[in-house]
């Protein structure tokens, strides 16, 4: 495990907040995550990585969680702080050369947006459609980085987003090709939900992947 600086701390909501760290030469593939935690914590927690494999800097996506000693203690961090990172791991790996056709669909809900936002930031030439699931409108993690016309916004919880209710909701009234490759990360009942509505669909089980956040 080594240490690396951090840069800064990016605040999106009261509970979510991006922390930026120095490449120092960091290896990875966009879609795998890293072990993290404060210079002085023996305990350690999982992120995807946020950003892309050719940014200047490693950031991750992190909420907030009750009870949660890591990712409270990370927000407490500073420019300058060091931090502990080990990595990276996972084999929800991405490259579009990986995969038969050209056609992405990623559903994410929550802070399981973070993988996909590495893939755009990746591969911005990507032709996909990004369907996100939070309750409010005000947990649009960083949407102005995606295409306009490529992401979905579904919140549960108000009106505020293109369309009242969950992702699953959403999906369920869409077409799609059966040739899409399907990407979901969030939680886990999404996915199980999502694997019900793709096949149903007609996509093959062999088209879709899936990262479960806890």
């Amino acid at each position: 495990m080594k240490k690396f600086k951090v840069e800064s701390i990016r605040n999106l909501t009261d509970s979510v907040y991006v922390v930026r760290i120095e490449r120092n030469g960091f290896i990875f593939q966009t879609g795998q995550f890293v072990m993290l935690s404060p210079e002085k914590l023996a305990q350690q927690r999982e992120y995807s990585v946020y950003s892309g494999e050719h940014d200047p800097y490693i950031e991750v996506l992190i909420r907030e969680v009750e009870g949660g000693n890591t990712s409270k203690r990370l927000k407490l961090l500073h420019p300058g702080d060091k931090i502990k990172l080990d990595g990276p791991f996972g084999f929800f790996k991405f490259h579009p050369d990986m995969f038969a056709g050209d056609l992405f669909l990623f559903v994410a809900t929550g802070t399981g947006i973070s993988p996909f936002h590495s893939f755009i930031r990746t591969f911005p030439n990507l032709d996909y459609q990004l369907v996100h699931g939070v309750r409010y409108g005000t947990e649009a993690y960083e949407h102005d980085d995606f295409t306009k016309s490529r992401i979905t916004l579904c919140t549960s919880g108000d009106s505020s987003g293109d369309f009242e209710g969950r992702v699953t909701d959403y999906m369920a009234l869409q077409k799609l090709n059966p040739d899409t490759n399907c990407f979901l990360c969030g939680n886990s009942e999404m996915i199980t939900e999502m694997f019900d509505i793709l096949t149903t669909k007609g996509v093959p089980v062999s088209n879709i992947y899936s990262e479960v956040y806890f």
